[in-house]
């Protein structure tokens, strides 16, 4: 009982730090090109941040169950083998069957493995622990981006086109914003959150 209890303490403690202590976006600030390029749509968000969840969690489960036959001096490049392997297979999931998304999203699906995230819990956390902590850790970074970059977009797609997911949410005769739906205006939206996010947990410290 006591085992099964420590053994979900550190899912837990896993998912809590992906999430929320060590977010990507937030407290490590990985990742944010293709957040501030993509997160003017809330559905453009939601297909990279699950790309990239995908990607995460798919590769730091291989590096895991293969660390012990790494070389340490060949590493970095195995890694980049196994990251493009499976994001080449969501590029081409994207392309197959949601053609609209992949042509919003451009070059970017394709970045997926240069992104920070994908690599740094492949370094920091896969090929160092199991298999099945390693796939928690991705899934858990990777939504924590995806968390972040929703949250941008649910403020920029309605100051950008007056509508979340297609629908329409502003009222007529609204004037949209062009800066919010190029990459200046996620930034901005970004930067401030991480001011907000930052000073609150200041004021608890």
């Amino acid at each position: 009982m006591k085992l099964i209890r420590v053994k979900y303490t550190k899912w837990f403690n896993i998912i809590k730090s992906g999430m929320k202590t060590s977010n990507p976006v937030f407290v490590a600030a990985l990742g944010l090109c293709s957040a501030l390029a993509i997160s003017n749509t809330v559905e453009n968000a939601i297909a990279m941040g699950l790309g990239v969840t995908f990607v995460t969690m798919i590769s730091s489960m291989f590096i895991s169950m293969f660390r012990n036959f790494i070389p340490a001096k060949l590493r970095i490049v195995t890694y980049m083998v196994i990251i493009s392997t499976f994001t080449i297979f969501v590029e081409k999931f994207l392309q197959a069957y949601y053609p609209s998304i992949y042509s919003a999203l451009g070059a970017y699906v394709g970045l997926i493995i240069t992104n920070c995230i994908v690599m740094g819990r492949a370094e920091a956390f896969a090929v160092k622990n199991p298999w099945r902590y390693s796939i928690i850790d991705g899934f858990a970074s990777g939504m924590g981006y995806t968390f972040v970059l929703v949250l941008v977009a649910l403020i920029r797609e309605p100051l950008a086109f007056g509508t979340i997911l297609g629908y329409q949410v502003m009222p007529a005769g609204f004037t949209t914003w062009a800066s919010m739906k190029i990459a200046p205006g996620g930034f901005f939206i970004l930067g401030i959150m991480i001011w907000i996010l930052r000073s609150w947990a200041k004021s608890y410290e």
